[in-house]
């Protein structure tokens, strides 16, 4: 069974940085595409980012310009540049295989104070 497991959450202030991971079980070669959603208290999940298996990128206009999505082998990052406070979420990675199956991580709390 295909995992997918995220690191790099915590707490950090207004204007910092984070970078998130998510190690896949299978090269990500294997997924159509792969993504980092987000989830706030109280509000649905949204697209963060997403990356194709052939590069192209999209994001969220609320983070475009500020975060970054790139993929190595296993692995899909999210570099989280001047964070502010409505960034705050538990942050999840999500991949699409080629029939449409959609898995996901068990999510990391992103806490960013004002």
């Amino acid at each position: 069974q295909v995992q997918l497991v995220e690191s790099g959450g915590g707490l950090v202030q207004a204007g910092g940085t984070l970078r998130l991971s998510c190690a896949a079980s299978v090269s990500i070669f294997n997924f159509k595409t792969m993504g980092w959603y987000r989830q706030a208290p109280g509000k649905q999940r949204e697209l963060v980012a997403v990356i194709t298996n052939g590069g192209n990128t999209n994001y969220a206009d609320s983070v475009q310009g500020r975060f970054a999505i790139s993929t190595d082998k296993d692995t899909v990052y999210l570099q989280m540049n001047s964070l502010k406070p409505e960034d705050t979420a538990v942050y999840y990675c999500n991949a699409l295989t080629w029939m449409t199956n959609s898995l996901w991580g068990q999510g990391t709390q992103v806490t960013v104070s004002s």
